[in-house]
């Protein structure tokens, strides 16, 4: 370990990493980009279980879903660009990513089947899940969407990303669930944590931005999750990694929009935290080597065990915390309440393993 006073000169704060089957690459939020150029690409289908055989069945499945599904899907429009929307009730709220209403109140919303624009203004935004709920001012006509039990997911089923990306309204492509419970984060802001999204749903369809807060759709005609991230290979200097794209499970979905309509605001993330502020701590060579706390919350589950800022977090329960990405995965195993074992480095060098009772993490 460095000395106390070039460690504190090191903390630094780097972008939160995919990370999965070993391999790490940088997310990227799937908002509007005006200057983004793409081409959407759709993956050869199978026969899915239980339908007739033959290619002109699982057509004709698709176009049953697409005209069920695509008239509850929504494009939303800013001062600063566009994304997606799902309908959510006939009060006319609407769920999607807090990335997509970014810090703007007022909107516009055209469904995805056409229409005059609806004025739409912000309820909520619970940012550190990456996602809001948006009110249609007139909801007569809008179709809600069936969201389906995505703990029921299955590896290998068939999926269609419903949404708007490049400002394609209503563009539909096919995947499938790629793998399940992964734990991807999204860069973070000066100031201000990366959301981090637990138990995400990784899905080979074609996503591109303006598809963030769209929908994710079984063959039930269920929306089972809501595209958010596609991972970013540095290889292709920065560019979104082919077939690799990340939704936000309908039930999280579901279970923070219900609070944010029912209270205004989240009132129980159901995740753990530490009460702390962390920065990625780097040594001369810029490796990763810890997690810096650089606020305490007073109060918090960290300050009652006695964490100090300035403290250098290493391991949790023995896992190491190379990063702030590390730290997040591993509390992503956690709940509220758990007793974990932490052990930190202080400013002086020495070292410590305090055991932490977790609070939970506030929403916004």
């Amino acid at each position: 370990m460095q000395g106390s006073s070039s460690r504190v000169a090191l903390f630094a704060t780097i972008v939160m990493m995919l990370t999965g089957c070993g391999q790490s690459a940088r997310s990227q939020p799937l908002g509007a980009n005006p200057s983004s150029t793409g081409t959407t690409a759709t993956a050869p289908p199978a026969t899915p279980p239980g339908a007739s055989t033959g290619p002109e069945a699982l057509e004709s499945r698709y176009e049953q879903v697409i005209a069920t599904v695509l008239p509850s899907i929504v494009q939303i429009t800013t001062k600063n660009g566009l994304g997606s929307g799902i309908v959510y009730d006939r009060s006319g709220h609407i769920i999607t990513n807090a990335h997509v209403v970014d810090r703007a109140k007022d909107f516009e919303v055209t469904l995805a089947t056409g229409g005059a624009p609806r004025k739409a203004r912000l309820v909520q935004s619970f940012r550190l899940g990456d996602l809001a709920v948006i009110k249609v001012d007139d909801p007569s006509g809008l179709r809600p969407a069936t969201f389906g039990d995505s703990g029921k997911l299955r590896v290998g089923q068939f999926v269609l990303a419903m949404g708007n990306p490049l400002g394609l309204s209503g563009s539909v492509t096919d995947g499938i669930v790629s793998a399940l419970g992964r734990t991807v984060s999204e860069p973070q802001e000066p100031g201000a944590p990366g959301a981090t999204i637990t138990g995400a749903i990784q899905t080979s369809a074609a996503i591109n931005p303006g598809n963030s807060g769209g929908a994710l759709v079984n063959l039930s005609n269920e929306v089972i999750g809501i595209p958010t991230l596609t991972a970013v290979d540095p290889e292709l200097g920065g560019g979104s990694a082919p077939g690799i794209g990340f939704a936000i499970p309908s039930n999280t979905a579901t279970d923070i929009a219900n609070q944010i309509i029912k209270n205004g605001k989240v009132t129980n993330t159901h995740r753990a935290a530490l009460g702390i502020t962390v920065q990625t701590v780097i040594d001369s060579e810029d490796r990763p080597t810890g997690v810096g706390v650089v606020r305490v919350s007073p109060g918090g589950a960290a300050g009652k065990a006695g964490i100090r800022r300035g403290d250098v977090i290493v391991s949790i329960n023995g896992t190491a915390t190379r990063d702030t990405q590390a730290l997040a995965e591993i509390l992503s195993t956690l709940n509220p309440g758990d007793r974990a074992k932490v052990e930190i480095t202080h400013l002086d060098g020495s070292t410590a393993t305090v055991t932490v009772t977790l609070g939970e993490l506030p929403g916004d």
